[in-house]
C-alpha cells in the first residue's frame, strides 16, 4: 500500500518507519527545517516531500492521487483537518487518520472533515494507525491467544475481488475461518457453495496473515480502479 503521512514529527517519523519495515509505500509531508534534518537522517530521502501540507501542489508532488491511505499528524488541528478534507473530497482517499493535537478540538474529527479514525495519544496513533491501514475497512472485534488470532468484521464494498465468488473458488489459508455472513440482517452460515455479494459483512477467525488475504479478497478496488 502507498500511505501519505503530513507531519514529520516523532508520532509521523515512527509510523513512517513502521510502514516501511512491513514493506508498505510511504510519502512524508514537512516543512521545518529543523524537522526536515533529522528526517534526512532517518528515513530515505525519496521518502520525504518538502513543502507546506495544506498546499494541494504538494499534496500532488507527494502522490496523493494514488494514496491508498492519509495520517494527518501535524501539530496543528486546523492544518489536519484541511488535509483530511482535500485528501478525502479532492483525491478520493478511501481511509484518513488524523491526529488530534487539542483535545477541544476532538468534536471537529469526524464525517464533516473526512476523518475516519481520531486518534488522541501519539502512542495510540503509532500503532493503531499502521494495523487500521493494513487492513483497509476491516474492524477487529477480538483478539485472542495473546492477538495471535483476530476475530474480524468487513463489509464487502461494490468491486471487491470476493463479489460474485463462491466460498469453495476463494483461496483462504488454513489459518483462516470464515465463521458467519450477516446479508440484509440475517445471518448465513457460510457453505463452500455460498456466494458472496456487495453488502454482506464478513465474520472471520483469522491470523496476521490471513487477516491480509481478506483485506484483498473483501476490501475495495485499488485506488484509482
Amino acid at each position: 500500500m502507498f500511505i501519505v503521512i503530513v507531519g514529520g514529527g516523532r508520532t509521523g517519523s515512527h509510523l513512517a518507519l513502521l510502514l516501511l519495515e512491513e514493506g508498505h509505500r510511504v510519502a512524508l509531508i514537512e516543512h521545518r527545517p529543523e524537522m526536515l534534518e533529522r528526517l534526512h537522517r532517518e528515513l530515505p530521502t525519496e521518502c520525504v516531500v518538502q513543502g507546506i501540507p495544506t498546499d494541494p501542489e504538494v499534496l500532488e508532488h507527494a502522490g496523493i492521487r494514488t494514496a491508498d491511505a492519509l495520517a494527518a499528524c501535524y501539530p496543528e488541528d486546523a492544518d489536519n483537518l484541511v488535509v483530511c478534507y482535500l485528501a478525502r473530497k479532492h483525491y478520493g482517499v478511501r481511509r484518513i487518520i488524523g491526529r488530534v493535537s487539542n483535545p477541544r478540538n476532538s468534536w471537529l474529527y469526524d464525517e464533516k472533515f473526512c476523518v475516519d479514525i481520531a486518534l488522541h495519544q501519539p502512542q495510540v496513533l503509532a500503532s493503531l494507525i499502521e494495523e487500521q491501514m493494513v487492513v483497509g475497512d476491516m474492524v477487529t472485534l477480538l483478539k485472542l491467544h495473546r492477538g495471535a488470532f483476530s476475530l474480524v468484521e468487513d463489509t464487502i464494498p461494490e468491486g471487491a475481488a470476493a463479489v460474485g465468488k463462491a466460498l469453495r473458488d476463494l483461496t483462504l489459508p488454513e489459518s483462516c475461518v470464515i465463521v458467519a455472513v450477516i446479508r440484509e440482517g440475517e445471518v448465513v452460515v457460510p457453505r463452500g457453495q455460498t456466494v458472496f455479494a456487495a453488502g454482506d459483512e464478513v465474520l472471520a477467525l483469522t491470523d496476521r496473515d490471513g487477516r491480509d488475504v481478506i483485506a484483498r479478497l473483501f476490501g475495495g478496488p485499488p485506488n484509482g480502479a
